[in-house]
């Protein structure tokens, strides 16, 4: 990855005009691990419009914008006095740039040690700590 286009990136929190850019940016990043996921799990993963839509007004949902358009996406919401993240998404191109990891340590996110279960597939929960 050219650090010259990392060095372009804005996190930013998601606007209108935003949706069909976050579908793409999850349909691309998921679509190689279909087959690894439930259909029930895959659908809540890449979203349908009206899915996006309600998410954006449960959750905080933040993009990474790049000059090409939306790069990345992650939503989260609180739970008493933790954050949880959830929808994480990186385009292919981006993988192994460390965009996300970026993202979870300059927020302060850890892993929680705890698994869940995600329509039927283990789940690692990553948290942040509001106290």
């Amino acid at each position: 990855m050219n650090a010259e286009l990392k060095d372009e990136i804005v996190i930013r929190p998601a606007s209108p005009g935003d949706e069909e850019g976050i579908l793409r940016c999850l349909a691309a990043a998921f679509e190689p691990y279909q087959g690894a996921y439930t259909p029930d799990a895959f659908a809540d993963t890449i979203l349908t419009p009206e899915r996006l839509a309600a998410r954006l007004q449960q959750m905080h949902v933040l993009v990474a914008a790049a000059p090409e358009g939306i790069v990345g996406t992650i939503a989260g919401s609180f739970h008493g006095a933790e954050g949880h993240l959830r929808g994480m998404a990186v385009l292919p191109y981006w993988r192994g740039t460390g965009l996300a990891v970026k993202f979870y340590e300059k927020n302060g996110y850890r892993r929680s040690g705890k698994i869940a279960d995600f329509f039927g597939m283990p789940l690692i929960e990553y948290l942040k700590s509001l106290s």
